[in-house]
């Protein structure tokens, strides 16, 4: 019978501290246990016959105009990437060069994205995308920065 007392199994044993250890066996293990990715597996070697060697910039992803303004000198401060520029001439001669790049390469056009600071004269907007309409860019568009 299944609820009686079992005359054939004189010692009955306890199994839930051996479950107990088990488990807590399972939880060390998986704690302890590093994924690594698998790219740090993985043995490469990069071509030395193609692609841009050593030394050559590529363009960059975006050509992002930052537009800044210090109100106290009311200072214009415009910048290009990672580059800070002192004029809109030079703003000019960096999207040539960016352009000229990008139609050596075959690749489309990348829009110009003029990002002001909050509070900017809108003179100085209205001049970078004078300066775009004369450089013959036709993708324009804006987007504001951290508040």
């Amino acid at each position: 019978m299944a609820g009686s007392d079992s005359e054939d199994n004189p010692l009955p044993v306890n199994v839930v501290p051996m479950v107990d250890v088990i488990f807590c066996l399972c939880v060390f293990f998986l704690a302890s246990f590093h994924v690594r990715p698998l790219e740090s597996r993985l043995d490469t070697w990069l071509p030395k016959d193609r692609g841009s060697g050593p030394g050559t910039l590529e363009t960059p992803a975006e050509l992002r105009v930052l537009l800044g303004w210090e109100p106290a000198t009311g200072a214009i401060t415009r910048r290009l990437g990672h580059r800070d520029l002192h004029s809109l001439d030079e703003l000019a001669g960096l999207l040539r060069e960016a352009q000229a790049a990008q139609r050596e390469r075959n690749r489309p056009a990348q829009p110009l994205i003029v990002d002001a600071q909050q509070g900017l004269p809108w003179a100085a907007a209205i001049e970078v995308v004078d300066l775009a309409r004369e450089l013959g860019i036709g993708e324009l568009q804006f987007a504001q920065g951290p508040p």
